[in-house]
């Protein structure tokens, strides 16, 4: 019996130790947020629950924040991470910046313009979504696609 624990554990250890070093892996990442706005707190959900180590910080000068971070006005959205040198805006799902942290592009940061239905923290009631992109952008406006979702 003792055996056949023991064996169980090294297995478990075996397939939850990959997954829990690249929890522990991760940057942290740091929020800026309207104390009122509902929708960031289920987009930090979804964050801690795909490993991210999250501080939340609370501000009524959100405009000031994305101006003096630099996201382009048609990027923007209700809130603003920073993580290991980019910039998150808006709804961006954690499987987005876990492409952008292991590819490391030359750019500002990565944002979901708006706040589409069905985005991490916009999920509808009734599983309604809508069609969004992950945009990779730059202080000076440009901007590419870098994630699709819902196409």
């Amino acid at each position: 019996m003792l055996k056949t624990a023991a064996l169980a554990f090294a297995a478990l250890c075996t397939f939850a130790a990959p997954a829990l070093a690249e929890q522990a892996a991760k940057p942290p990442m740091t929020v800026y947020k309207s104390p009122s706005c509902g929708c960031c707190g289920g987009w930090i959900d979804h964050m801690r629950a795909a490993g991210y180590q999250i501080e939340a910080k609370d501000t009524d000068a959100m405009n000031t924040v994305k101006e003096l971070m630099g996201v382009p006005v048609d990027m923007a959205s209700c809130h603003t991470a920073t993580i290991d040198g980019y910039l998150i805006e808006g709804h961006v799902p954690a499987d987005a910046v876990d492409k952008l942290l292991a590819e490391r592009p030359k750019a500002t940061g990565l944002a979901v313009p708006g706040m589409p239905i069905g985005s991490p923290g916009m999920e509808a009631a009734n599983g309604q979504t809508e069609p969004y992109t992950a945009m990779l952008f730059n202080r000076d406006g440009t901007a590419r696609p870098f994630v699709e979702y819902g196409q």
